[in-house]
């Protein structure tokens, strides 16, 4: 089990999280959904230590991170939001280092290695520089990297952006698998679509706040079975998107 509590980080006079509190359990898939700049990214970034909270805490199984950092940091496979990293790298070179990283050797890894690379269809591309290939491309090889050590946590940000409908698939098979197998899965998506196929549980942000958190089934049940996109855009869109429209119409026809 993953738990905030009260976790809160602010640049300067920002507030981009805001006590957040909440409890993830093992064998499930979790998402954040929220706007640009809601909170998600500063959430998943806490967790992986990228950054450090500005208050709060968050523990691991019973263990917390500011104390436990690199044993936990070792159960944790990473995707960012960006897969422009290790540009000068090739492919393979960038998956080497990542095994290096985890204390892996080449025989534990070279079959899943494969696996994932057939999947993904990266076959031709495992000698290409990381820079010379395209979004969707880079993003295949920054969650190939990722999911090498196939350890117990996922946490992937913004996973499904530049991925081709074949990759995006088979990404969210194997989500559902790593839940399946009683570990955990958490991640970020602006596609209400993805989050209603995949979450057990979500939490939406807005503005650093958290606004709910519970199951998309709930949700719907407590607002008469309309769509997440539906209930969604109430909870944390604009307040007068139908007059923005119109206006913007009326304009467009002046």
């Amino acid at each position: 089990m993953i738990e905030f509590n009260n976790l809160s980080k602010n640049y300067g006079d920002k507030k981009a999280l805001q006590n957040l509190t909440l409890k993830i359990k093992s064998g499930e898939i979790f998402g954040f959904l929220g706007h640009n700049g809601a909170g998600k990214s500063t959430t998943l970034n806490s967790l992986v230590s990228v950054i450090e909270p500005s208050s709060g805490s968050i523990v691991f199984d019973g263990l917390n991170l500011r104390e436990h950092r690199q044993e936990i940091k070792e159960r944790i496979a990473y995707v960012p939001d960006s897969p422009d990293i290790f540009l000068q790298l090739t492919a393979m070179e960038y998956w080497d280092l990542l095994v290096a990283a985890y204390k892996l050797s080449d025989q534990e890894v070279s079959i899943r290695r494969q696996q994932l690379i057939q999947l993904f269809g990266m076959g031709e591309q495992v000698n290409g520089l990381m820079g010379s290939f395209s979004h969707g491309m880079r993003q295949k090889a920054v969650i190939i990297g990722a999911l090498l050590s196939d350890p117990d946590i996922w946490i992937l940000d913004e996973p499904m952006q530049g991925l081709d409908p074949q990759a995006a698939y088979d990404l969210k098979q194997l989500m559902k698998e790593h839940a399946k197998k009683g570990k955990t899965v958490i991640f970020s998506t602006h596609n209400l679509d993805t989050a209603q196929q995949l979450c057990d549980e979500l939490a939406i942000l807005k503005s650093g706040k958290m606004i709910y958190n519970g199951t998309v089934e709930a949700l719907r049940a407590k607002n008469n079975d309309e769509s997440l996109e539906e209930i969604y855009l109430k909870m944390a869109g604009r307040q007068s998107d139908c007059h923005l429209v119109e206006d913007i119409e009326g304009e467009s026809h002046g």
